[in-house]
Formats: C-alpha cells, structure tokens, sequence
C-alpha cells in the first residue's frame, strides 16, 4: 500500500494521512491507499490525471457511506472556493460555483444577495459540486430546477466541458452523475431569479411553520430561517454537540411506485393506517420511508449495533450516535429496516447515500 503520509511535490498531491471517517459526516470508514488534496479545477484534473486507479472524489462527504476497508486506490479531495455572476439581466443572474464551496454557505449568499431558487436548501451539509449528482432536494426545491449546466472533467475523453441541464438526466436523487465515475463536478451554474421573496411554498409542513398557505410567498430570509430549523429540530444540520448529526440526513428514498403496488401497500397497511402519499406523472406515487419505517417497528432512537441508532428525532436519519460505530454496524442497521419493511409491506426501501467498498 502506498505510503498515505509522503510529502507533497505539488499543490494538487499534497498527501494527507488518516483514515476517511475524518472526512465524513457519518464518521465511518477506513484508511485509502492515498489521499490528495485539490484547491482548484485545474488542480482536480490534475489530480485526477496522476492518480492511480481507481479513484474516489471526496468533497463535503455528507452522502457517502464508505467501507471499513477504506478505498484501494485514490481519494481526491475536492478543496475548491468561490463563486461568481457569469450572466445577468433585469430579472435574473447565473451564478457558476466551485464544487468545493460548502453548500449553505452558498445558499446563505444567495439569500443575502436576493438571488431566489435555493432558499429552501438551507442547512444541507455538504459541497456544491455533490448537489447535482443526487439532484439535491428538500422542502419543494431541487437543484435541478435552477442548474443550467454542470462543468466537468470527462475521464474518457480527458476534455473540460459544460453538460447542459437538458443533458444532466435529472430524476428524483439521481442524476447521470450519480451511478458511474466518468465525470468530475468542477463546478456547478444556477439561473436564480432577483426577488426579495421566495418562490411559492409547496411544502406543507414549511407553509404550517412559516404561518401561510402553500403556493405563498415569503421573505427569503424568512424561508431560510424556517427551513434551518425544520432542519434542526428533525438533526438534519451538523452540529458536534448533536449525535444524531452525525449521519447522512436520510439513508432511504421514498419509495415511488406504480399504482397497482400502490394498492396493495394500502390493503398490506390497512391495520396502521393510509400511507402518506404523494402523486406524480403516469400514475405513478411516491410514499414516506419514514413512515414505512415507522410502522414497520423501526421508531425514533431504535438502537442498532455497535453504536448506531435511528435518529432520536428523524426516522430517515441513521446515526453513528457512540462516535465509535463502524460502516458495517450501520448497514447491519439498515438491512435490518430494509428486510422488516420489504416483509410487512411489500415495498423495497433502496439508499440515498453513494455507498463507496460496501454493499447493502
């Protein structure tokens, strides 16, 4: 195994010692054979180009789940800053962001700026350059509806190109960024409208907190704040004093389903209530994991082993809560929920996070 402690001879090959849980939200996973740091793109490239295979990027490290074996290869930590205006009119600006800046941060200055489209993103842990693999979303915004195009590094080719947003396969969590290793976020462009006022409040349970209807409108300081402690109260904003923080947010989607399936979770669910639903295009309905979870007997604070526990405030949410938990404790955890919840109704949970030399 390379030695992960040799001195640096570039910026873009400074090699730092340790193991990956030092670089994760979930505080889980071993010691790579090789870890670098990158401050730019052009040092992300050149990063990447030097690299041994196989190579993993690292940036916030809020949506990955990594093995206790650590990675075999290469993890390149993206350490890139800034954003700036490249375009603008009366009504609009587009704003590219380097996929290393934390993502609140980003949406902090959006808010400040009144730049409107991501306010209801606050609070999510993480990098820039992550939103768009997974197609960030919550409180009835995703990323998705504001990126106009994602800068990337093509590993096949080796050129440097903007993907437009058309092109980006956009779904629910996913992306096609998100199942495959050819293309490296640089950075990331989002068309956000100039308003003092958040665009309408879709999300039920944001309008009841913020005392409006839904398809309202508020302040965007008003929605941030809303949102941060929605976010708070369910463990959903990083904070060390906080053990149910120490996650990554919501381990399951929510499962969307036809509608015959649909149908017999409700007739497998009858004893315990209507699942929460929501519908979508051709039929299809999206159903609360949470909820499924829930009532499949896994409730808030269920401890798992070796340390880990469902979030004392969110279902979603499994937690590293010892601190000392590792990566196969967690998915024993998950597997746990995921079979009972198959067993009782029917329904296959499948994760959020990108799971990285471990398997579910």
């Amino acid at each position: 195994m390379p030695d992960a402690s040799a001195q640096p001879t570039t910026a873009a090959d400074r090699a730092i010692p340790g193991p990956l849980a030092g670089y994760t939200t979930l505080g889980t996973g071993g010691t790579p054979a090789r870890i670098v740091a990158a401050d730019s793109a052009d040092e992300i490239i050149r990063a990447v180009r030097a690299a041994d295979e196989p190579i993993l990027i690292l940036a916030g490290g809020s949506n990955v789940v990594i093995g206790d074996d650590g990675f075999p290869g290469t993890v390149v930590l993206v350490r890139s800053r800034g954003l700036h205006v490249v375009a603008e009119d009366a009504e609009s600006v587009t704003v590219r962001v380097e996929a290393g800046e934390p993502w609140d941060d980003l949406v902090a200055a959006t808010v400040a700026n009144g730049w409107a489209g991501l306010e209801c993103l606050s609070g999510i842990p993480g990098s820039t350059g992550a939103t768009p693999i997974q197609n960030v979303g919550a409180y009835g915004q995703e990323v998705a509806e504001t990126i106009t195009g994602v800068e990337v590094y093509d590993r096949v080719d080796g050129t440097r190109r903007i993907i437009p947003a058309a092109e980006c396969g956009f779904a629910y969590r996913g992306s096609i960024f998100k199942y495959g290793d050819r293309w490296v976020v640089l950075s990331v462009d989002f068309q956000l409208a100039r308003s003092p006022l958040s665009g309408p409040v879709r999300y039920a349970e944001l309008a009841r907190a913020l005392g409006v209807e839904v398809g309202d409108q508020v302040p965007l300081a008003d929605a941030r704040a809303a949102v941060l402690r929605l976010r708070a109260g369910k463990g959903m904003v990083l904070d060390a004093n906080d053990p149910d923080t120490r996650s990554v947010g919501s381990f399951f989607t929510n499962p969307v389903l036809d509608g015959a399936t649909y149908e017999l979770l409700r007739e497998r669910a009858a004893d315990v209530g209507e699942p929460p639903a929501w519908p979508g295009a051709d039929g299809m309905v999206k159903v609360s994991a949470a909820w499924l979870i829930d009532k499949a007997g896994f409730t808030k604070g269920h401890p798992g082993p070796g340390g880990t526990a469902i979030s004392s405030k969110h279902t979603l949410a499994l937690t590293n809560r010892s601190g000392t938990a590792h990566t196969a404790d967690l998915l024993a955890l998950a597997r746990d929920i995921r079979d009972e919840v198959h067993a009782r109704f029917g329904v296959t949970l499948h994760p959020e996070p990108v799971l990285v030399n471990c398997t579910l």
